[in-house]
């Protein structure tokens, strides 16, 4: 079974105040690192909602987190539908997780590292229709230069989006390692840094249009307060400026 090794766990379980009995949800549950520990500081009564819209992880989380019993509740859905999920409940305390994890990564299949050669894919949901081959193969130069900067503050975004459009020319990009060797092409080798990969802001950013999660993000903290109790926690772990800027400006509207 692959161990989840959660970000910022003491600090995560801190904020939200975890105590016996109550409800809380994992908003991105994962392999089910944080919940685990959730459980463990709530019980012999504390219920954990994990959410996630992965179900190959969640079997993972179902396996680790068996032994708490009913106490656990793993759902399979976006976060968006958090008020669907929980119907009427309330929640003591929130956890978001946001990104890609480790095990998604780890994953070659999946597409969404260019360490290893893997099918152009990224969803994180396996249903969902939209792939990141489909982003890349269908959209216009001006739509893929407009997605790599907005989503991966890519000063190159045109570039590569011009490189990527010459490529598909002559056939299509369909593998990992096939972008990512357009974009070290397209990136002149002097801005080549030496502690980020040329093609990270890239595959972040088609990402992050595959799964639309900055699209989501505002609503589904704003649905997550709704639901919360009174004097309720909510923690937010994001892992770039673009998730960070719309959690605080969200924040600050509350």
């Amino acid at each position: 079974m692959i161990k989840h090794i959660p970000v910022l766990l003491k600090e995560a379980v801190e904020l939200l105040n975890c105590k016996k009995g109550g409800t809380y949800i994992d908003c991105t549950v994962g392999a089910g690192g944080h919940a685990e520990r959730i459980l463990e500081l709530t019980s012999p009564d504390g219920v954990v909602v994990g959410i996630d819209q992965d179900e190959e992880i969640l079997k993972i989380a179902e396996e680790r987190l068996k032994r708490f019993g009913e106490r656990i509740r793993l759902m399979h859905g976006n976060f968006s539908d958090i008020k669907g999920i929980m119907k009427d409940e309330r929640a003591d305390a929130i956890l978001f997780d946001l990104g890609v994890s480790s095990y998604q990564l780890e994953d070659k299949e999946r597409g969404f590292s260019f360490m290893s050669d893997a099918p152009l894919d990224m969803r994180m949901d396996k249903k969902a229709e939209i792939t990141a081959a489909d982003i890349v193969n269908k959209s216009s130069e001006r739509e893929l230069s407009e997605i790599i900067f907005k989503y991966g503050e890519e000063r190159f975004a045109k570039r590569i989006a011009s490189f990527i459009v010459k490529e598909r020319e002559g056939k299509p990009v369909t593998t990992t390692l096939q972008l990512s060797n357009i974009i070290m092409r397209a990136i002149p080798a002097r801005f080549h840094a030496q502690n980020i990969h040329p093609a990270t802001r890239t595959f972040q950013a088609l990402r992050i249009a595959v799964n639309r999660e900055l699209e989501i993000l505002e609503k589904s903290l704003l649905n997550a307060v709704d639901i919360l109790k009174p004097k309720g926690r909510m923690c937010v772990i994001s892992f770039h400026s673009l998730e960070d800027r719309i959690v605080k400006r969200t924040f600050q509207r509350l």
